[in-house]
């Protein structure tokens, strides 16, 4: 890892994947082959999932505890969340021929810019005033290992705490890997 690298902290590593997926969305616009669509949906998805995953797991927990309003804060993000996989779960099963399709992915994009804004503009700066830099840096690495065994699947109906992402989140990510495989997915 470059020293550059190394000095990013969790906030950046975070702030990167709204970016990317955001981005994965905006070409789902400019497309019109079907299957790019689709493909382009499918690798939102999975990245959304496994941002989601490694943020419940290592990130709300230090929001918990490290803003005033955490407990607040958290619960209000853990819901955004199951809104968003909700939304990643209807996507999955339409067609990109489906005109419903073209809604979910607004609808996504929608929910996920309502989130991104809440986390950059007033919990992220508050983060980042709160917990020292070495701690940021250290979740960074968490949450990028984190993310390498997530599910890349949204599974809506699962617990989204910590413990549940850390000790059955592995296994799920296993079985959506293989599933991803087997069905070709991106």
């Amino acid at each position: 890892m470059t020293g550059a690298t190394a000095d990013l902290d969790v906030i950046d590593e975070l702030m990167s994947d709204h970016r990317e997926v955001t981005s994965l969305l905006d070409r789902i616009d400019t497309t019109t082959d079907p299957a790019d669509k689709r493909e382009l949906a499918d690798i939102a998805i999975t990245e959304l999932v496994r941002h989601a995953v490694a943020e419940e797991m290592y990130v709300y927990p230090a929001m918990r505890e490290n803003l005033p309003d955490g407990e607040e804060v958290v619960k209000h993000d853990t819901e955004e969340h199951k809104e968003l996989e909700r939304t990643m779960k209807a996507l999955e099963g339409v067609e990109a021929t489906d005109p419903r399709f073209e809604q979910l992915v607004g609808e996504l994009r929608r929910e996920l810019q309502h989130h991104v804004e809440e986390e950059e503009s007033e919990q992220f700066p508050k983060f980042r005033q709160r917990v020292p830099h070495d701690e940021r840096v250290q979740l960074r690495e968490k949450v990028e290992k984190a993310k390498k065994l997530a599910p890349t699947r949204p599974h809506p109906n699962a617990p989204k705490s910590p413990l549940f992402h850390k000790v059955v989140g592995p296994g799920v990510g296993l079985v959506d890997r293989v599933r991803d495989k087997l069905t070709g997915r991106a």
